[in-house]
């Protein structure tokens, strides 16, 4: 089965930051599976329809994004592609065309990519300010983020 785990998100615009830097410290922390022929990490700052060209002969993938949601900052929310179709009615992303879209496009345009395993890993996120770190609350939420990437993974090999 190949994997691909995907960080969305741009490191200077504060909490949107929160997706590339779980992924870093997955393949930080987590190097034996990481490391798997299998597994493919990429960090992506501005995805748009290039998320497409990413899932490309993925059998699943694990995406990590910051989002805008009604969530406290720093929670973690898990959906699948299921889910997403609602996604945007609670909460968004940072990046115009959004995750959920782009997946919905791509159904539209290669209907192979529903085959592909997809489950987002939202990080409830409070500012997105240009020049701006993480904020405490999504820097707390990044170990848990760090631990349910790895799972998903595990759950997938």
């Amino acid at each position: 089965m190949k994997i691909v785990v995907i960080g969305i998100g741009q490191s200077l615009r504060g909490d949107d930051g929160a997706g590339p830097e779980a992924v870093r410290r997955w393949k930080a922390k987590h190097t034996e599976t990481a490391g798997r022929p299998e597994v493919r990490a990429e960090l992506f700052e501005l995805p748009g329809l290039g998320l497409l060209d990413l899932l490309e002969g993925a059998d699943a993938a694990v995406i990590v994004d910051a989002v805008q949601s009604r969530a406290a900052p720093g929670t973690l929310l898990r959906l699948d592609p299921h889910d997403l179709a609602s996604f945007s009615l609670d909460a968004g992303s940072a990046h115009g065309w959004g995750v959920a879209e782009t997946l919905q496009l791509g159904l539209t345009l290669s209907p192979s990519l529903a085959d592909c395993r997809i489950t987002l890993i939202g990080i409830a996120a409070i500012q997105f300010d240009i020049g701006e770190g993480l904020s405490p609350q999504v820097e707390a939420g990044l170990a848990e983020a760090v631990e349910q990437i790895e799972k998903d993974v595990r759950s997938l090999l």
